[in-house]
């Protein structure tokens, strides 16, 4: 990625070309039209509403801290409870306790969802927020905030003009090199408590193209792909921190996106981001159904996938 810049915007599948059917009269379309945006709403109302349905009513929020501490970036990431292999490369057949093998027994049925919502830098230098598919330019700024509805791993992996890809997430510059999030609770990234004003934005460079980020958010770490201390060790070696994953791994990872995931995507933007959102993201709050939803949000279809891949591109011109 050029500059360590993170491009996004919706990859939006558009199915069925009608030009082969230009001569069906335009009587004859209305209905089918109509039929289809009415089936597609009810659809897209599900999906955010499962989504938010795991958010908490409320949610009690810890006194601020005060004095020079409160100026530092709080620790965001918290570890999984379990002891197994998140400390490094994760590794398959690994036993840790009777409690682990126990919850694997009884998983939680629950659909994996993300949810992801972008904001762009405003004249006055505020985060409001923007429509994914929204053209950018040199010199715009942007940061995104990333919600889970169950507790998981997330990983970032990004193409420039379907170059080869690169980890961009987990980042040993931030949480440690982890990538365990809480149900609900954001990630923002990057952090708008960066001690640099270049470090809080990722701005477009003169440099146009299509980068496209996959996400990936699995119930247990991916099986290769270094983390915390294994992927801090695997930086201090190299001059540079870019992970490639191995290509029967990435093979695999974009078989997934061929299984259609049902999407929801926000139909208003331009609202500043809220002070409850930006204290939730900065010191490890969970969000409660008062506070914004997503602009965007991607689930799976199915209760016993324990994986979700998506992908999102952003026009740079």
């Amino acid at each position: 990625m050029r500059s360590r810049l993170i491009l996004f915007g919706l990859l939006l599948a558009v199915a069925g070309a009608f030009a082969g059917e230009a001569a069906t009269s335009a009587q004859s379309q209305a209905p089918a039209a109509s039929s289809t945006s009415e089936s597609a709403q009810p659809d897209e109302e599900n999906t955010r509403g499962a989504f938010m349905t795991s958010r908490p009513k409320t949610v009690d929020k810890p006194p601020k801290s005060t004095g020079s501490a409160a100026s530092s970036p709080q620790p965001r990431r918290p570890k999984p409870q379990t002891s197994g292999t998140s400390s490094g490369t994760a590794t398959k057949g690994t036993s840790t306790s009777s409690k682990t093998v126990e919850s694997k027994k009884n998983p939680i049925v629950q659909k994996m969802g993300l949810g992801v919502t972008l904001f762009m830098r405003d004249a006055n230098g505020l985060a409001v927020r923007v429509d994914p598919t929204h053209e950018f330019h040199k010199g715009d700024a942007v940061r995104v905030l990333l919600e889970t509805n169950a507790d998981g791993h997330l990983y970032i992996f990004n193409t420039t003009d379907d170059g080869p890809p690169v980890m961009i997430y987990p980042d040993p510059e931030l949480d440690d090199a982890g990538n365990f999030l809480q149900a609900h609770v954001p990630l923002e990234i990057p952090s708008s408590t960066a001690a640099e004003e270049n470090l809080k934005w990722f701005r477009f460079d003169e440099h146009p193209g299509i980068e496209r980020l996959y996400f990936v958010f699995t119930r247990e770490p991916l099986a290769g792909v270094p983390i915390e201390d294994a992927l801090a060790k695997v930086c201090a070696e190299k001059k540079n921190c870019n992970w490639h994953p191995e290509p029967a791994l990435w093979t695999s990872l974009q078989k997934e996106m061929s299984t259609p995931s049902p999407v929801s995507k926000a139909e208003k933007y331009g609202r500043a981001q809220t002070s409850a959102e930006h204290e939730a993201a900065t010191r490890s709050i969970g969000l409660s159904r008062e506070d914004p939803e997503p602009s965007l949000v991607m689930m799976n279809a199915s209760t016993a996938t324990a994986l979700l891949v998506a992908a999102v591109d952003l026009f740079h011109r």
